[in-house]
């Protein structure tokens, strides 16, 4: 049983999103102890309790206060702050940080012999979805009226059966779709996970414990949108070579033993470092070119 010092975070059960919470997780050094059937897991060292739960219920655990923190996707935060607000409940939360993983859209997509020109011809068509919310405030600020199904699972099958004129609903690769005879014609919203944290004040306890994760987690969402390069570059051109360095960081240069022409270049990238910089890199006499990835940064 949970304490009121161990902080309490809630993910989803199963599916991608929890294999990527967990691997971020992992990540930050904590310990987690999973068991497939159980809802509740603890962190081995540090004093953390995570909830496992569907993603819808990840949100209301938040806003209520019952979890400290929660991971989920924008599109299942959205909707959900969009119907609570509706119905009145409560629907504060504090978005801590957005995450690099989880990404995915919202979309409608229509049968493939639908003659689709512009959003106009949406207006007045009944649609089949999971986020009634978001595709009413979407077709509010188009300026159109929609009707909608609620369906929870196999959206995609909704205009072959009649219960639909198209389907609002995420889409990834777009490889459902197709196969099921849709086509993708309007991007509704636009999502990834987040960090979110109730709006309730934390216990200092629980405060301690927050403060030493989310520089933890930020750390790993730097180091994972980031490289490491390192090469030996002529001493008589680093002005060059450290113009054609992606990001902010200023080069590290370096002597090489028994070398007064070459000197050794070391930066943390944090934008792409394309196939085309390293031939300009060469073209200006440097070698042993290396790009890796960073596991962890802080600081």
């Amino acid at each position: 049983m949970t304490t009121e010092t161990r902080l309490r975070i809630a993910m989803q059960k199963s599916g991608r999103l929890s294999d990527d919470t967990q691997a971020l997780l992992k990540r930050c050094g904590l310990t987690i102890n999973v068991a497939d059937r159980r809802l509740l897991a603890h962190v081995a060292n540090m004093p953390i309790d995570i909830m496992r739960v569907r993603s819808s219920d990840i949100p209301g655990l938040v806003m209520d206060g019952v979890c400290d923190l929660g991971i989920v996707g924008d599109n299942t935060l959205e909707e959900a702050s969009l119907k609570r607000k509706l119905m009145g409940d409560k629907f504060e939360y504090v978005k801590t940080t957005p995450l690099n993983f989880g990404g995915c859209r919202l979309s409608i997509a229509m049968p493939e012999e639908f003659n689709y020109s512009s959003v106009d011809d949406l207006n007045g068509l009944r649609f089949a979805t999971t986020y009634p919310q978001l595709l009413k405030r979407w077709a509010d600020e188009k300026g159109i009226n929609v009707e909608f199904c609620l369906l929870k699972g196999s959206v995609e099958v909704a205009p072959r059966v009649g219960l639909a004129d198209g389907i609002c609903d995420l889409v990834s690769t777009g490889a459902t779709l197709e196969a099921n005879g849709l086509v993708e014609v309007e991007e509704v919203f636009r999502s990834k996970a987040s960090l979110i944290q109730t709006a309730s004040p934390l216990t200092a306890e629980k405060q301690a414990i927050l403060d030493t994760l989310l520089p933890r987690i930020m750390g790993v969402m730097k180091a994972k949108e980031s490289k490491y390069i390192m090469l030996h570059a002529p001493k008589d051109k680093i002005a060059q070579v450290s113009a054609l360095m992606p990001g902010k960081e200023t080069p590290t240069v370096l002597p090489l033993a028994g070398r007064e022409d070459l000197v050794a270049v070391h930066v943390v990238a944090t934008e792409t470092f394309f196939w085309e910089t390293m031939e300009s890199l060469k073209a200006l006499g440097c070698n042993s070119i290396l790009v890796m990835p960073i596991e962890k940064m802080m600081g």
